[in-house]
């Protein structure tokens, strides 16, 4: 698999999980209001986190070489233990709610979008520390073309579910599609945080 090809199906797999970000984009695709501002907040947003992380890390790496074993076993940690958690979401799965609200300004709808993304832990871990982590395990100018490829899964998955989900609003509201899609995502992470403790 090429890194570009790697970084992609990495970024994908950290993007579908169920969360307030994606269940606020899929609401705006239902309502059809302001669906291509919020894809683009929370595509760049994502596009400017991944970079950063790919770039702090680097820097890091260059002054304290000896870092890179106590990112790679934190990554392997954090890959395992988001894998576990995917495993647990598809052994109980839960619908994704999405109903449209009321009338939504184009402002709230992007400050919305903006607090979901921005004021989120969880994107940290995801696109600054994960991300930036596993990227910088491929040296340079590999992290680049990984980093790359989690960019464009970013920009995929949200044009995907702004533009698609409102054929997809039975199958969203299936728990069991999200099994499947969980399912998949905890094999994924499984096999890469087992792949960063083998390389170590």
């Amino acid at each position: 698999m090429s890194l570009l090809a790697a970084g992609f199906v990495t970024g994908l797999s950290l993007i579908v999980a169920i969360g307030a970000q994606n269940a606020f984009v899929l609401r705006m695709a239902i309502a059809r209001r302001h669906v291509l501002p919020v894809i683009a907040v929370c595509a760049i947003s994502d596009a400017l986190l991944i970079t950063a992380g790919i770039a702090g890390i680097a820097t890091i790496l260059d002054h304290a070489p000896g870092v890179i074993d106590v990112i790679r076993w934190a990554g392997a940690a954090f890959l395992i233990g988001y894998g576990l958690l995917a495993a647990r979401r598809a052994l109980r799965p839960s619908a994704l709610s999405a109903a449209p609200g009321g009338a939504v300004t184009i402002g709230a709808a992007l400050l919305t979008c903006l607090a979901l993304t921005w004021l989120n832990p969880h994107t940290y871990l995801d696109t600054v520390l994960m991300l930036g982590s596993v990227a910088n395990h491929y040296g340079n100018p590999g992290r680049w073309w990984f980093g790359a490829g989690a960019i464009a899964a970013s920009g995929v998955w949200f044009v995907a579910l702004g533009y698609g989900a409102r054929y997809l609003r039975n199958w969203f509201a299936k728990p069991g599609s999200w099994r499947i899609l969980d399912g998949g995502v905890a094999v994924l992470m499984l096999g890469l945080g087992a792949g960063l403790v083998v390389s170590s």
